[in-house]
């Protein structure tokens, strides 16, 4: 086992200055899609050095199985589920009500946000690339990037539109762009190098920086340059599938400049990157749009929008030369809840007073293969595509849960005219899974060790009972 020697901040004589921190999340990437994680095509050198030159989770976990649930989840340390949100945010239409209230789903101004947090001990902060955390785009009706701490944002609502090529739906601080010529994870990646010049250099008074670079790629709809394209033409199955390998390449070319940039100027080791995912793969042909969708889950079950573990348990690889050893592979659980409270003591301020994030810090050890959780991860996915809508990981094992036996209808939303019939609803039909071993979920344990079923099943109710509790309804107005 290799010990991580990440070393906390304020006890290192070599850092003088806060830590410059980088998260870059993409939309819809598989746990299997990166050649650091097995995938036997497409190539992925820059990121499989940042992995080298780092640490490469094999059990790190987003938010949500889903995209809007899991950016307010990274964003606020807690479970997307106390925010409100609890599925994909639709773009609202102009005098539309909807029956589910999904018009309203955002994250709130009054939110206390990684950004708002390290703007105030000091950081500059930006948004460039998928924003996806309201359905009032660009409106004052509810709170847009800038309202929850960034100083500077470049984003869209949710995709990139036409597609990942020349898009044009990007909105800059409130004023729309217009149509721009590139791909979208290179233009996000662009947009946020000129965006961090001036920032974050050890030895003068410029601010350190907070930079959330959250590409659209590899989500529909895919489109990647031809001459990436062309180089998987051979090795895919069909051009479709070309173009999705030449869509995770250009991502990790977009990671390739960021990485060069930090280290042309300087600011290499006094910056902590973050590379990781939203939630798992789409499923090929899941809906209409989705032809070039050939993501993979790896050895996991399932794919995005599943509670089972493909659904959540995506890539993640942390990189900060001097403070992170090289070479780590760690299997201990982590996930995107922990960055609020790990960025809290990298930039030596205190979790806001009775926040209760759902995340723990793990900058001391920063995922080593000692960390222990003091509190079990949670997801509640009304509209999973499984039965069991609720999931639970625990050290080294997976619980799933049906809600009243799966009788429960599907929902995007809680709202008045559902609200009380999913708070009563019983978790019934678990299944335990030790996944630290039985990483595909094979073998249901529930019958075999009923002692540790009956152990699971009380640190779930009262995970459970806790989070509904904390789970806002919706209402029209």
């Amino acid at each position: 086992m290799v010990r991580s020697l990440f070393v906390f901040l304020f006890l290192s004589p070599v850092m003088a200055a806060k830590p410059n921190i980088i998260v870059i999340i993409c939309d819809d990437l598989g746990y299997g899609d990166l050649a650091c994680y097995g995938h036997p095509q497409i190539k992925t050198p820059n990121l499989d050095r940042m992995a080298q030159e780092g640490i490469r989770y094999t059990s790190f976990y987003s938010a949500a199985p889903v995209c809007s649930p899991s950016r307010v989840g990274l964003l606020t340390g807690r479970s997307p589920n106390r925010s409100g949100v609890y599925d994909w945010i639709p773009a609202s239409r102009p005098g539309g009500k909807r029956p589910d209230a999904r018009e309203q789903v955002h994250l709130k101004a009054d939110a206390v946000t990684i950004p708002k947090i390290l703007k105030q001990a000091g950081y500059a902060t930006c948004l460039s690339g998928k924003w996806h955390c309201n359905a009032m785009f660009n409106s004052s009706a509810q709170a847009q990037p800038g309202d929850v701490g960034f100083d500077h944002w470049f984003a869209t609502q949710n995709n990139a539109s036409p597609s990942h090529a020349n898009p044009r739906n990007y909105v800059r601080n409130g004023r729309e762009v217009g149509p721009l010529d590139g791909f979208s994870c290179q233009l996000a990646t662009t947009e946020a190098l000129t965006w961090m010049k001036g920032k974050g250099t050890p030895g003068t008074d410029q601010p350190p920086f907070f930079l959330y670079l959250a590409f659209h790629e590899p989500h529909e709809p895919v489109a990647s340059p031809p001459e990436l394209v062309g180089q998987y033409q051979e090795v895919a199955k069909n051009e479709k599938q070309a173009q999705y390998f030449a869509n995770v390449e250009n991502v990790d070319l977009a990671v390739g400049r960021v990485l060069a940039e930090l280290k042309e100027s300087g600011r290499d080791k006094n910056t902590l990157v973050i590379f990781t995912s939203d939630n798992g793969p789409e499923t090929l042909n899941r809906y209409g749009g989705a032809s070039r969708s050939w993501g993979l889950p790896g050895p996991l079950r399932g794919m995005k929008l599943w509670t089972t573990e493909a659904g959540f348990r995506v890539v993640g690889i942390a990189r900060w030369p001097g403070m992170i050893a090289a070479g780590q592979t760690v299997g201990r659980p982590v996930s995107s809840l922990d960055f609020l409270p790990t960025f809290c003591e990298l930039a030596g301020v205190e979790v806001p007073s009775g926040l209760k994030p759902d995340g723990i810090s793990v900058a001391e050890g920063f995922g080593s293969q000692s960390l222990e959780r003091s509190k079990p991860l949670i997801w509640c996915y009304y509209n999973a595509i499984n039965d069991h809508r609720v999931a639970m990981r625990d050290g080294d094992w997976k619980v799933l849960a049906k809600l009243d036996g799966g009788a429960v209808k599907k929902t995007s939303n809680l709202h008045r005219g559902n609200a009380e019939a999913l708070q009563k609803a019983r978790l019934t039909d678990l299944e335990i899974y030790r996944v630290s071993d039985d990483v595909g979920e094979v073998r249901n344990l529930a019958d075999e060790q009923p002692e540790e079923l009956a152990r699971l099943r009380k640190v779930l109710q009262e995970a459970y009972d806790d989070l509904i509790a904390d789970s806002p309804v919706w209402d029209h107005r």
